[in-house]
């Protein structure tokens, strides 16, 4: 291998800017995003320290509404002012403008036309992607029927990518009109194809396909083998092809998308998978599915890809896109595993210039490949739900890199879940004679040193928020421990000390307190003691030690007086002992540890309480009997679980102060029983409204205690909630 580059590996940004259109609807991620209403946006990407963004000037967007420039004008100065280089696309994941489509001959000379327009309009941008993934774009619109124009043959998928690539060469060759120097840089989904022997022409077929994009643009037409094959047999007309040859347009830079889904397993074993998965070619049945929930050695990683692109270019590469939806700790190790990748293959003599983290504010609806408007969101370096946006850890970890620093914090102890045993989702498939070592696994001198001691999330307290933390803690592989109150008091000062001094934990949950509402009235110093005491007495410890700290408090605080939700900083006013003490406890911890967060939730349901209201509800009504619920008190409901992955996000992004998480729907304890009774397919009539004091409720409490937050985003609804937690009550 050739000796290593010089200079650092860059950290780049991208928006999530796709403008897909499906049926007549387009799904506009910057709309979506609200990126669109924010010009202080681009001081936000400014300030995690990157020089080189992905951004869209919409062809779609302009052609609709030509005072779109105006809006365009102004983003583009702004990130010239900030010194931030933009490489401009035109066409992301989209189809055109209404009255064109993939398979319109004249869309490539419209777009190139568009074009012409944007270069003229700011001749100072070098860098263009005119066409985002064309291979993958003409995939999911005339492949599978995802997109418009929704086809669904092959033809159509190689007159769809012919079309985008056609444009793409029309469209350098106007912008280099007005700026010669203009660089290509041509991004592609690059993975992965894996089989069992009898697939494995299939594999070898679309291993070769992933290159055609760029194989094209570069003037190289296939002449021999599968894809050869694949392009006679649909009848491509050989002149379409040699056009690409007579008019080449290599990338000047290799864009490589790369995501956990992006390498595939061509599984037969269909009888494993749900028959709604099930598909195959005109040859052989079988299942298209993630490779790294089914191969044993692993999916291949960017160190094996890259290398591969490399070795058939030789022309610079950067890494355009990496992005996971998935835990915070996930994300973060996800974007440092590629960057290290990367960082590796660079120094082996590899022309690797960049890694960008995508997206900056996260993305909509990718679960459902934006076919849908569900509302279903992936959060990146800022999430959008907070207004202004609200910086994650991922802000943290991109201006570290871009800094030229190695992160080591506890998150990145473990490894990612794409490298663990329990990844796998079916019965493993080993095509690797012996196993190589996972090519996303860091370098060696990069993982911590196994010498030091383990960094652990201390975890206070026996009850269910307790164990939900701990079972939480297992699956996203944060190191933990927890301690009951038999093994530690939390009001004893000196106990508290000398534990955190043994475990030196990176943060400390309390979990712990006196939650029976009507016997805090009976026994008032002894709430007081577990709700105000202990976590002061925590608070204060931590503080001492520089350690994070997270408690809870509740919706008692207030006085349900309101006619709107609660948001974090209404005037608190508690009715009650239990509110009374949760108020002061959230008072003196926020003031003597300034690294606390303080988590305000409402009524909590879970799987691994016995004892909840759901919990007693379920098991009355299975019991043949009836159950009273209170109809006058309005809270608003959250599923346990929920809540804890939502607390360690915060925690992990460093959050402070209080924060309320609830689900988004208030609704009468009544109300949540029945809805519970119907999902379970139970007797909703079972359920009996009573006055809160009928149902055996007789300390003060508000009527309606509804939360929402100014700071974070309402947690998934109601339904969902009961769907998981039915699903394990219910075995």
């Amino acid at each position: 291998m050739e000796s290593s580059i010089a200079g650092p590996l860059e950290m780049w940004a991208g928006l999530e800017c796709s403008v897909n259109r499906v049926g007549s609807r387009y799904f506009d991620q910057f709309q979506r995003t609200r990126h669109d209403e924010r010009l202080d946006d681009l001081d936000r990407i400014a300030s995690l320290g990157v020089r080189t963004i992905r951004y869209l000037v919409s062809w779609e967007r302009h052609q609709a509404d030509p005072s779109r420039w105006g809006w365009t004008d102004e983003r583009l100065a702004r990130l010239r002012d900030l010194g931030i280089r933009p490489i401009v696309g035109l066409v992301h994941h989209g189809s055109g403008p209404p009255d064109t489509s993939l398979l319109d001959p004249a869309f490539p000379e419209r777009l190139a036309a568009f074009a012409e327009t944007v270069a003229r309009r700011y001749p100072w941008i070098d860098a263009y992607t005119p066409v985002n993934e064309p291979l993958t774009t003409a995939r999911f619109s005339a492949l599978y029927g995802l997109w418009y124009p929704h086809c669904r043959d092959d033809r159509s998928f190689i007159q769809a990518l012919l079309t985008e690539l056609k444009a793409t060469t029309l469209a350098m060759q106007a912008i280099r009109r007005v700026r010669p120097d203009a660089m290509l840089v041509q991004t592609e989904d690059l993975g992965r194809t894996h089989a069992p022997p009898r697939l494995r022409y299939q594999a070898d077929f679309e291993n070769e396909r992933r290159w055609l994009s760029w194989d094209l643009l570069s003037g190289e037409v296939p002449r021999r083998g599968p894809v050869a094959r694949y392009l006679r047999k649909h009848e491509t007309e050989q002149s379409d092809l040699r056009w690409f040859a007579e008019n080449p347009c290599p990338p000047d830079l290799l864009g490589v998308n790369y995501y956990v889904t992006s390498e595939r397993f061509l599984d037969d074993r269909l009888n494993l998978y749900p028959r709604s998965l099930r598909g195959g070619n005109r040859r052989h049945r079988y299942v298209d599915t993630e490779a790294v929930r089914v191969l044993e050695e692993g999916a291949s990683g960017p160190s094996e890809l890259l290398p591969q692109a490399w070795e058939r270019y030789r022309r610079p590469i950067a890494v355009t896109e990496a992005h996971l939806g998935c835990t915070r700790e996930e994300q973060l190790r996800w974007l440092l595993d590629v960057w290290r990748a990367a960082k590796g293959l660079r120094a082996g003599g590899i022309d690797i210039r960049a890694v960008t983290a995508w997206s900056v504010f996260g993305a909509y609806d990718w679960d459902s490949l934006i076919t849908r408007d569900l509302g279903s969101y992936e959060p990146g370096a800022f999430d959008v739900r907070s207004d202004p946006p609200r910086p994650t850890a991922i802000s943290g970890l991109i201006r570290s890199l871009a800094n030229g620093e190695d992160p080591q914090g506890p998150e990145f102890d473990a490894q990612g879940w794409w490298l663990r045993p329990d990844r796998l989702t079916a019965p493993p498939v080993r095509l690797r004679s012996k196993p190589d070592e996972l090519s996303l696994r860091p370098p060696a001198q990069e993982v911590r040193d196994s010498a030091l001691p383990e960094r652990k999330l201390l975890i206070l307290g026996e009850g269910s928020l307790a164990r939900s933390f701990e079972a939480a803690c297992r699956i996203r592989a944060l190191a933990h421990a927890r301690l009951t109150r038999a093994e530690l008091d939390p009001c004893d000062a000196v106990a508290v000390e000398k534990t955190l001094a043994r475990h030196r934990p990176w943060a400390v949950v309390n979990a712990s307190g006196f939650h029976r509402i009507e016997a805090s009235e009976a026994d008032p110093a002894l709430c007081r003691r577990e709700n105000v005491s202990g976590p002061v007495t925590l608070a204060a410890a931590c503080a001492a030690l520089k350690i994070p700290f997270v408690t809870f408090s509740t919706d008692m605080v207030f006085d349900g007086l309101l006619e709107r939700p609660y948001r974090e900083f209404d005037q608190v006013a508690p009715l009650n002992q239990y509110g009374r003490c949760h108020a002061e406890a959230e008072k003196l911890v926020t003031s003597v540890c300034s690294s606390a967060l303080v988590v305000r939730t409402g009524a909590l349901f879970g799987p691994l309480d016995g004892e909840d209201f759901v919990s007693r509800m379920l098991r009355t009504l299975r019991g043949g009997h009836a159950f009273a619920a209170p109809e006058d008190i309005v809270t608003s409901p959250s599923y346990r679980p929920d809540v804890v992955h939502a607390a360690l996000d915060l925690l992990i992004d460093g959050e402070t102060g209080v924060c309320h998480l609830s689900g988004p729907e208030p609704m009468s304890w009544a109300e949540l029983a029945k809805r519970c009774a119907q999902r379970a397919q139970l007797d909703v009539s079972a359920v009996q409204g009573r006055a809160a004091t009928d149902a055996g409720w007789h300390a003060p409490r508000p009527q309606r205690t509804a939360l929402v937050s100014e700071r974070y985003f309402a947690l998934p609804t109601v339904d969902a909630g009961l769907d998981r937690c039915l699903a394990t009550f219910l075995g």
